[in-house]
C-alpha cells in the first residue's frame, strides 16, 4: 500500500456493468439450493439472485495469483495478501424480471484501515445500485470487503456464544462440488474456494474456503423455505469466522414480527454468520 492518502484517493471511484437476466443461472442457483425444479418457469429473480449477474468478466490475463482480478483497476491497490466479502446491507425496492435487462453502478464509498487482534486490516465499502429499465434502482447494496494479512497460528477470532432458541434449524455440510458450482454461477476464480492446495499452503487455511455469499443465500433460503411466498424487503449479513469444506454448517433461524434473525454456526459451535431478512 503506498499511503493512506493514495488509497483514499480512491474514494468515489465507479465502475458500471450491463447484463441480461437471463433464466439459466437462476435455475442453477434453485439447484443448488437442493430444491426441485419448479412447476413453472420463474419469472423474476428470487432475493439474492442479482449476485449472480452484473460483475466484471476480467481477461485471464487480468487475473492476479489468487484468482482474483488484480488489484488498481476498479478495487484500490492495497498490499494485504487476504481479501474476503465481510458483509452486505441490501434493499430490494421490487424484482428484477428474468429476460430482462441489468445494469449495475458500483461506487467506492470508504476505505478505512485498523489494527485487528491479527494485525492491520483495511476495509472498503462499495455501494452497488442496480436498474432494470426504470430510472430508479431495484437493489440497492452496501458491500464491506476486509483486506488482512498473511495467516499467523493462534489469529483465528475468539469464539462467540450461538444465539438461543432457533425456530429453524438446517444441517449443511459443503464438499468441493458445492463451492465450485456457486464459485461458477458467480465467476468468481478466487482459489481459496476451488484449491485447496493454494487455500492450505498460501494462505493458510485448513482447507477450502465456504464463500460468504454462499452461506448469506443459505441463511436466506432457510427463512423462505418456512416462509414461502414472503417478499424481502431487506436483508443483511455479517461475516465473524470462515466455514471449510467437509465440516458441517449449522444454520439457524429465529422469526420475528418484521422477518427474522438468522446465523451459521460451524462445525466446533463458533458463530461464523450472522443475518437479518425484514419482510
Amino acid at each position: 500500500m503506498s499511503g493512506a492518502i493514495s488509497l483514499a484517493d480512491w474514494i468515489g471511484r465507479g465502475e458500471t456493468a450491463d447484463d441480461i437476466l437471463a433464466p439459466g443461472p437462476a435455475l442453477a442457483l434453485w439447484a443448488l439450493l437442493d430444491h426441485p425444479p419448479p412447476v413453472e418457469p420463474p419469472t423474476h429473480l428470487p432475493p439474492l439472485g442479482h449476485w449472480l449477474y452484473g460483475w466484471n468478466r476480467p481477461r485471464q490475463s487480468d487475473l492476479g495469483a489468487d484468482g482474483h482480478e488484480r488489484l488498481g483497476r476498479f478495487l484500490p491497490p492495497v498490499d494485504l495478501p487476504r481479501r474476503m466479502w465481510a458483509g452486505s446491507r441490501v434493499v430490494f425496492h421490487r424484482p428484477l424480471a428474468i429476460g430482462g435487462p441489468l445494469r449495475r453502478q458500483s461506487t467506492i464509498a470508504d476505505i478505512a484501515a485498523k489494527e485487528g487482534r491479527s494485525g492491520r486490516l483495511v476495509f472498503v465499502t462499495v455501494r452497488h445500485r442496480l436498474f432494470d429499465r426504470a430510472a430508479d434502482p431495484a437493489i440497492e447494496e452496501t458491500q464491506d470487503i476486509v483486506y488482512r494479512g498473511p495467516a499467523k497460528p493462534g489469529d483465528a477470532p475468539a469464539p462467540l456464544a450461538p444465539p438461543a432458541g432457533a425456530d429453524w434449524r438446517r444441517i449443511v455440510t459443503p464438499d468441493p462440488v458445492l463451492l465450485f458450482r456457486y464459485s461458477a454461477l458467480t465467476f468468481n476464480a478466487h482459489r481459496i474456494h476451488i484449491d485447496r492446495a493454494y487455500a492450505r499452503q498460501v494462505e493458510g487455511y485448513p482447507g477450502l474456503v465456504v464463500q460468504g455469499p454462499l452461506t448469506a443465500t443459505l441463511l436466506l433460503d432457510l427463512f423462505l423455505r418456512q416462509r414461502p411466498g414472503l417478499a424481502v424487503r431487506e436483508f443483511s449479513f455479517r461475516g465473524l469466522a470462515p466455514l471449510f469444506e467437509g465440516q458441517a454448517i449449522a444454520l439457524g433461524g429465529k422469526a420475528k414480527p418484521a422477518g427474522a434473525d438468522l446465523w451459521a454456526l460451524s462445525a466446533d459451535g463458533r458463530l461464523a454468520m450472522t443475518a437479518e431478512a425484514r419482510i
